[in-house]
């Protein structure tokens, strides 16, 4: 029981919950009702958080002797131990096989193309890519917008310019909320995983963060105004949403700025309370907007 703990850790399960991003498209489109999309999208999660998992094998094969420096990520099975290399390699080959296996029987080949960039990217993230400055965060941030691409191209929708942007800024306001943990190892004398974080300092994170969270607000505003939006929920009250996005930024600078506690944002949403009720919010806000004339129709 105990390694099939370790195993778990290492493939980063809670970390899937970032994968909801793939059943964006088919929820924005309206179309979580129809039983064929709900199901490719289902796949669509389950191969890509398979893939994402083989990811993180890799980043842990590849940082394992700086991940034993880190006050805390010491405690990964492999950086600790717990879990050999070779047992990491076949976790990460497996988890691999069975997306691509997946991808290539259920999914749409457009699907499939998605996914080898988003591994092929990852790869040369873990490899390269992530020990470059400023690239790093905008990489990562660029996942998200790849998992959003993937579960259009599963269901067969296209996602809109709005939500693409949307789903990058905020990935960049949690990658910069995250190196910021990074950033406090370091100036702290600590030896921190990422060679990037050396060209970071406190104040330019803090800044960076500020600037971000700014800019996500103001476009996530003019995004809810827009004339594009009004036409495609059929209601103007779209802005109300705002609230929820607005109040679940400040929370979450509250947290890392004040609290410190910005290592993990699915940490973050599982145990903060404010955020689980502005995201708990603006979801059902959402689902008032686009499902219920649907289901007063039906009735």
């Amino acid at each position: 029981m105990t390694k099939l703990k370790d195993y778990i850790s290492l493939l980063r399960v809670p970390q899937w919950a970032k994968n909801a991003f793939v059943a964006l498209p088919l929820f924005f489109d309206g179309s979580m009702t129809d039983t064929h999309r709900l199901w490719l999208m289902l796949v669509a999660v389950i191969c890509f958080s398979l893939a994402a998992s083989a990811v993180y094998c890799l980043n842990d094969l590849v940082d394992v002797a700086a991940d034993r420096l880190h006050p805390v990520k010491c405690q990964r099975p492999l950086a600790s131990g717990r879990v050999s290399r070779a047992e990491g390699l076949v976790l990460m080959l497996l988890c691999i096989a069975l997306a691509v296996t997946a991808c290539l029987l259920l999914l749409p080949m457009s699907a499939f193309y998605i996914l080898l960039v988003y591994v092929a990217l990852n790869v040369a993230y873990s490899l390269l890519l992530k020990q470059v400055g400023i690239l790093d965060m905008l990489i990562v941030a660029f996942f998200y917008v790849l998992r959003i691409l993937f579960g259009g191209a599963a269901v067969s929708i296209h996602p809109t310019s709005w939500l693409l942007l949307m789903a990058f800024l905020l990935a960049l306001f949690l990658v910069i909320a995250k190196r910021r943990d990074d950033v406090l190892v370091m100036e702290q004398g600590g030896s921190s995983v990422r060679k990037s974080a050396q060209a970071y300092n406190l104040e330019f994170i803090n800044l960076a963060l500020t600037l971000v969270a700014t800019i996500t607000i103001v476009c996530y505003i003019m995004y809810t105004m827009s004339a594009e939006t009004i036409s495609h929920f059929h209601t103007e009250y779209v802005y109300a949403t705002s609230v929820f996005v607005i109040a679940g930024i400040l929370r979450y600078m509250q947290v890392t700025i004040v609290a410190g506690k910005s290592g993990s944002p699915t940490k973050v949403l599982f145990k903060d309370r404010f955020v689980q009720l502005c995201l708990i919010g603006w979801i059902l806000a959402f689902v008032l907007i686009i499902y219920l004339p649907q289901w007063c129709q039906a009735a």
